[in-house]
């Protein structure tokens, strides 16, 4: 995930404005390392991993770590974060992930972006510390872009959602030849937590979307791979249904062993959470997005995001195992077609440019009580 945020920081910088990467530890153990494996309190990993990260892209003094656990502030903006807040014009809370403590309250525009559209909708109903962080935001943006248009069926929390994407920098996703005995792959999470039942409907994770597609290696003359997390995932299944399956550690080492190993696939196939999919929410992956910056076709499963983004070139969607063989057919008999393709959809949707500069307008012009009397989104 490491990129999601990247290209904000980077995007924002390109720009021209003067942006800082502010981390928050929040007050429960939310510190993962990967050498132990292990979540707990401790920072050291993320902390060296940030440094490393920030400096090969050349925002070395850009970022700050607030450790709730210590009250200590780590990072080389250690010292003068707090100065910087109070002279801020806006804060982006990508995916609500920082607790809004004094520092960040004192910037006058403070934009929550929900990259988890439905689920967080239903934070926001089911979970009172959930809303309350929500409701210390002066803007609300989401991936779920028909939420903003009234064509999906997630739970309205009352918030004036606008619609938003992931931002791509472009010129650190190069586009590369696609290589023609490549692998169908993806980076993926079987369970990323529990799913969630509201007003008597479930909304379930991508273990809910995978069932009908377990057979697509033997109905197929493709090759699919996945780096495949979660301790709960079939993984003999998979092997005996003809998938091949990495070690997503090792993939995801950092950002570049990520891109390289996209790079290195033929095209995307990735099914969405189950809750992205009833809910009709138009969602589109930032990983999926980054395919196709970087010249490569995706299958992926639809979401309602036909609504907004033109598929059939580069973007293949499927609502069918049927849907996404005869994707696999489309793509492997056009692939040269399909890759430019999907540079192009890249530029035309998803160049950080152009979503940083919306987001900014629409978030420095929103009203400043953004929470609407009626549940019906407007």
């Amino acid at each position: 995930m490491a990129w999601h945020y990247l290209q904000y920081v980077i995007g924002l910088a390109r720009l021209g404005h003067d942006v800082y990467f502010v981390e928050d530890s929040d007050d429960y153990p939310s510190c993962y390392d990967p050498r132990r494996h292990v979540t707990d309190s401790d920072p050291t990993y993320g902390l060296r991993f940030t440094g490393q990260v920030f400096h090969k892209i050349g925002l070395d003094d850009r970022w700050a770590y607030y450790d709730a656990h210590t009250g200590q502030w780590f990072g080389p903006c250690a010292d003068s974060i707090l100065d910087v807040c109070t002279t801020a014009d806006l804060l982006l809370n990508i995916s609500g992930a920082n607790p809004l403590r004094a520092w960040l309250l004192n910037v006058p525009v403070r934009a929550f972006i929900d990259t988890d559209p439905v689920f967080e909708q239903i934070r926001q109903l089911t979970v009172p510390r959930r809303r309350e962080l929500a409701l210390q935001h002066t803007a609300f943006f989401s991936f779920g872009e028909n939420v903003v248009v009234g064509r999906s069926e997630i739970p309205s929390d009352g918030h004036r959602w606008q619609a938003t994407r992931q931002p791509i920098v472009l010129d650190m996703w190069p586009s590369t030849p696609g290589p023609l005995e490549g692998k169908y792959t993806t980076v993926m999470q079987w369970d990323s937590y529990s799913g969630r039942d509201y007003d008597g409907r479930h909304y379930g994770m991508k273990s809910e979307s995978f069932g009908p597609y377990f057979d697509l290696p033997k109905r197929s003359e493709a090759t699919f791979e996945l780096a495949l997390g979660s301790p709960s995932a079939p993984r003999e299944l998979f092997r005996n249904k003809g998938w091949s399956l990495r070690d997503p550690l090792a993939i995801t080492q950092n950002p570049w062993t990520y891109q390289h190993y996209i790079q290195r696939s033929k095209v995307e196939f990735s099914v969405a959470k189950h809750g992205y999919v009833v809910g009709r929410s138009g969602w589109f992956s930032e990983r999926s997005a980054a395919y196709l910056a970087s010249g490569r076709p995706v299958l992926v499963q639809e979401t309602g995001f036909s609504d907004w983004l033109e598929t059939g070139a580069g973007v293949v969607p499927f609502s069918t195992p049927e849907e996404a063989l005869a994707g696999v057919e489309e793509i492997d008999s056009h692939y040269q077609f399909h890759c430019q393709a999907a540079r192009a959809v890249a530029e035309a949707y998803f160049d950080a440019r152009n979503v940083l500069l919306r987001l900014i307008k629409c978030a420095m012009n929103s009203p400043l009580h953004p929470v609407v009397e009626s549940q019906e989104v407007p």
